[in-house]
């Protein structure tokens, strides 16, 4: 289970005097189901109503979230592939505009129609031998010598935004390219190694291409723009866990945002805000399973 807070903050005006739009989704708690082997690692993500902080559509409406992704850790190399589609957005800091609106009494401005579809990935290197980045992402090694490593990152995402307003749709497609440079640092701790605190960092620029429009009963584009962007990104988390030969338990914090300017003194922020406990069991897998991959990975080493 994880709190998956995802937010778009639009900045208007000078940094002294500056207007704040934060549009958030009415999903808090998300539920995910992991399955790893060897080099694979699949995922994915949902948010069930029943989890707290899901339910709350009367005054935020209802919104949607799904996410999946792949990893693949071939050698040194960490390959990361996803989807993701989020829709329901409302308005969250309602107060700024409407000095009379109270919490908890009067509904949020809402944006039903507002989904966001977004198609990655990412290509990860780690820079020196003997560090398992998987026993960090996806638990699916245990290391039990203390170690750190930069890990330079390339990643590439789109994303395709679209929404009904007053009955007018628009569409715009956003395309990413990134790079950054992180550091990772995994310390094990007690006589057993079963203890690991696993803190990261990284920083980066990258660049994004926009082309957006307005679509007609007909089907027809009007007002088209395309746009190029600087982004600045980063990311940092903190991972605590604890290993045994069978099962596995801990807790990670991570933050994940990125901004850049839209036009001038217009800023745009999307942050990813989430804390994040887990619980896993390791167990051997189908002999058919087994069997398989070992015929496969003769022929492809690298797997």
């Amino acid at each position: 289970l994880d709190t998956n807070i995802e937010t778009y903050i639009f900045t208007e005006g000078p940094e002294d005097k500056s207007l704040e739009t934060i549009f958030s989704i009415n999903n808090k708690t998300r539920a995910s189901f992991s399955i790893d082997y060897r080099i694979i690692s699949a995922t994915v993500s949902f948010t069930p109503s029943f989890l707290p902080g899901n339910n709350d559509d009367n005054l935020k409406g209802s919104s949607s979230y799904a996410d999946l992704r792949f990893r693949f850790f071939p050698k040194k190399f960490i390959q990361t592939v996803y989807y993701k589609n989020v829709k329901g957005f409302y308005m969250e800091n309602m107060s700024d505009f409407f000095p009379d609106w109270q919490e908890g009494k009067d509904p949020y401005l809402q944006f039903p129609d507002l989904r966001v579809q977004s198609f990655g990935g990412s290509t990860a290197y780690v820079l020196k031998d003997h560090f398992s980045l998987k026993s960090i992402y996806t638990q699916g090694e245990w290391q039990k010598e203390s170690r750190g490593s930069w890990v330079p990152i390339v990643d590439y995402d789109l994303s395709i935004f679209r929404d009904i307003l007053n009955g007018q749709k628009s569409k715009e497609t956003q395309y990413s390219l990134g790079g950054s440079m992180g550091y990772f640092y995994n310390w094990v701790l007690g006589a057993k190694k079963r203890v690991n605190i696993a803190p990261h960092i990284s920083l980066g620029l990258g660049g994004m291409f926009s082309s957006s429009w307005d679509i007609q009963n007909d089907g027809t584009k009007l007002n088209k723009q395309n746009t190029q962007y600087l982004t600045l990104r980063f990311a940092s988390g903190l991972h605590i866990g604890y290993n045994t030969d069978r099962f596995l338990f801990g807790g990670k914090f991570n933050v994940n945002a990125y901004a850049y300017n839209q036009k001038d003194n217009q800023n745009v922020q999307n942050n990813n805000l989430y804390g994040l406990l887990y619980i896993g069991y390791r167990f051997p897998p189908p002999k058919v399973i087994k069997r398989n991959y070992d015929k496969v990975q003769k022929k492809i080493p690298i797997l």
